[in-house]
């Protein structure tokens, strides 16, 4: 009766569904749990900590003792300390607290209730953030460092809140709802941890109590919990509500995962006990927050992110795998361009054509607000299409062999959206030149192949987006009439680096799944870089990039050269190396390697084709040459003359300044996608 009371006969069904719902083994999270035993492990508690925990108690001491032992067993690299607020207890807390080392023991005088108590907690806080933690938690490794960073990234944020799990692995909540009568709604709850719906960056009306971190200062300015709900219930969707009226945000962040033993302090029943102010408490609340509610969801909606999202414009992205923007420059390009759209306001959902979870690449997504589909949870692409096509204002694919698969399932379940091609460059044109530098039949047979497909998906599209001024030349000859717009390389501009003297050696950047690549460093290891080597034979050749192939790998034993492959983190390496080296005999669109080295205040040597449609001027910033003893001369002057070498820095980032950065991009985004600039 208390659930049709507060949730209506929709909502109750659902409510029972989800309960009855088992939920497989491997799609339930893997939980860390604490020793056992009678020991209190010292907690890395720090006298000048970022973050109070504050953990208000009443009895049940084992739960307290295993969330502490979390704490200590993996302590967060965040500085912290931990406040325990006794609210009266009768059993072992007072006794084991008093002796437990990195843990400061707060006793109430009297028993006033989880408010009561975290406000006294909050006003011992050394920290400049309060984290709120329910002692019938157990956190798990890098949940605090994830909620820290999730609040460092985005200053709007007042409130973060993490993925609350039960103990079989089973989501609980991620985020609150609160309907248009008070009502709340635990988003994901019997639900696996791992669904997209449920894993990604989101505002959300509330977040529990149970796991709460807040600025200290914003804490104190908006009051508090605030005690009209007390004993308990409500305060912190009340708090939320006034965060969000202080101009704040609130937000879960999935990444940070926490198993609540939901229940444990005041049972799960609300016809008694503490329980019963829930009711009380929700028409209080409802009261209280009346101007607030009119815009929410009715109760017994089912929430999904259709109608989670409704006051955004939705986008769908689709790529053939997940970006690997430490990899190649189409996934920094298409990374920069998902990150403007959601900091313009639109939600992003995000499926690779592939269809595969990518460990960090993917969550790399999700910690900025994006909704990534992935097995198994995507099911049959014309079923998602069906339930989520009629959702998204625009549609964008990237590369014509995935849209090829994509643009009838588009059509008839998203006829609304605005279908945009990105081409990433033209495959036709880059197949072209490889039959011409080749002299390969097939190749150019190839080619006419992927010529007629991608003028087709042009026709189709009601936007073509190409990355170079060339191609948009190429378009307006062989489909005249298209609506083409230009969106080239994105990149943020890292700076002068270090100086000419300060800088050594050459470098090649490329992926080895690229064939130009591949026969660009052939190329310049075996005819360019020993004429450069007999001239300075100080001067090292370091080729990066990932997936080497094996005839790659065999060039390692040429003098003066390293084949590095995959780095991680190239940003040390471009910011000390002297020059970037670009020899490509065929290809299309435009080259990261040159934007990344530009970005980086390195000069660039490349060929015709590698620089074209990039705004470049020869000589003020970069060299440029086709033949073998040309290229070679041009690394050494580069190398050896300070005064070109500076020039041709300083032009390369201001050309990454007006034709590169996001500066740029950000306005081509919101032409393309009809957002407000305001």
């Amino acid at each position: 009766m208390n659930s049709l009371r507060t949730r209506g006969v929709r909502g109750t069904l659902r409510r029972v569904a989800v309960r009855l719902k088992r939920v497989p083994a491997p799609r339930r999270l893997e939980l860390y749990r604490p020793s056992e035993g009678s020991n209190r492990p010292a907690v890395a508690s720090s006298q000048s900590p970022e973050v109070t925990i504050v953990i208000p108690v009443y009895n049940q001491f084992a739960h307290t003792r295993a969330c502490l032992v979390a704490l200590a067993e993996h302590p967060p690299q965040t500085s912290f300390e931990v406040v325990v607020v006794d609210d009266g207890s009768s059993d072992a807390t007072q006794v084991e607290l008093e002796q437990w080392t990195g843990v400061r023991y707060h006793r109430r005088a009297s028993n006033g209730g989880f408010i009561a108590a975290c406000n006294d907690g909050a006003a011992q806080a050394r920290g400049r953030r309060v984290l709120f933690l329910n002692n019938d938690t157990v956190p798990q490794p890098g949940w605090l460092d994830e909620l820290v960073a999730t609040a460092e990234r985005d200053q709007k944020i007042g409130i973060v809140g993490s993925q609350l799990i039960f103990a079989d692995g089973v989501l609980q909540e991620a985020g609150g709802v609160v309907f248009a009568d008070g009502s709340g709604w635990n988003y994901g709850r019997g639900e696996s941890p791992n669904d997209p719906r449920f894993s990604y960056l989101r505002e959300c009306d509330y977040v529990s109590g149970a796991v709460l971190m807040i600025d200290k200062a914003l804490f104190d300015e908006v009051g508090g919990f605030d005690p009209r709900y007390a004993p308990a219930y409500y305060e912190d969707t009340d708090l939320a509500f006034a965060v969000r009226e202080a101009g704040k945000t609130v937000v879960v962040a999935p990444q940070a995962q926490v198993l609540h033993d939901e229940g444990v302090s005041n049972g799960t029943s609300t016809g008694s006990g503490v329980k019963a102010y829930q009711l009380r408490n929700k028409e209080r609340f409802a009261e209280h927050r009346v101007a607030a509610l009119a815009g929410h969801l009715a109760a017994g909606t089912i929430p999904e992110p259709a109608l989670l999202h409704r006051d955004q414009k939705q986008v769908l992205i689709m790529d053939a795998l997940t970006p690997f923007p430490d990899k190649d420059s189409g996934s920094v390009r298409l990374m920069n361009i998902m990150r403007l759209l959601v900091e313009e306001g639109v939600h992003v959902v995000y499926f690779p054509a592939d269809g595969l979870y990518q460990g960090e690449y993917t969550k790399a997504m999700q910690r900025l607000g994006i909704e990534v589909w992935y097995a198994p949870y995507a099911g049959a692409r014309p079923t998602w299409f069906r339930n989520h096509g009629a959702r998204f204002d625009a549609v964008w694919v990237s590369r014509h062999y995935v849209l090829s698969e994509m643009v009838q399932l588009i059509r008839r379940y998203a006829p609304q959206a605005k279908l945009i091609f990105d081409t990433v460059d033209l495959h036709y044109l880059r197949e072209r030149r490889t039959a011409e530098v080749s002299r390969s039949a097939a190749v150019a047979r190839t080619a006419l192949k992927t010529r007629q497909i991608e003028l087709g998906l042009v026709a189709a599209a009601d936007t073509t987006v190409v990355v170079s001024g060339t191609e948009v030349d190429v378009l307006a000859a062989d489909a005249p009439g298209e609506h083409v717009t230009l969106l080239s390389n994105v990149h943020e501009v890292a700076g002068a680096g270090s100086s000419f003297e300060d800088r050594k050696d050459i470098v090649f950047v490329g992926g080895f799944t690229h064939t130009p690549n591949i026969d660009a460093v052939q190329w310049l290891v075996t005819e360019i870089f020993p004429l450069v080597h007999a001239e300075l034979p100080d001067v090292h050749l370091h080729v990066v990039g990932a997936d080497p192939t094996e005839e790659i790998k065999s060039l390692e034993g040429h003098p003066g050269v390293t084949i590095h492959g995959f780095v991680e983190d190239i940003d040390p390496m471009m910011d000390d190396v002297k020059l970037t080296v670009a020899p490509l005999r065929f290809g299309a669109g435009v080259k990261g390697k040159i934007n990344l080295a530009m970005a980086h205040g390195q000069p660039v040597i490349g060929t015709t084709i590698a620089v074209e449609g990039m705004h470049l001027t020869p000589g003020e910033d970069v060299l440029v040459a086709d033949d073998a003893e040309g290229f070679a001369q041009q690394i050494i002057r580069a190398y050896t003359d300070r005064e070109l070498w500076e020039r041709l820095a300083r032009g390369g980032l201001r050309n990454i300044e007006e034709h590169f950065s996001m500066d740029v991009a950000r306005r081509v985004v919101r032409e393309l996608f009809e957002l407000d600039s305001e």
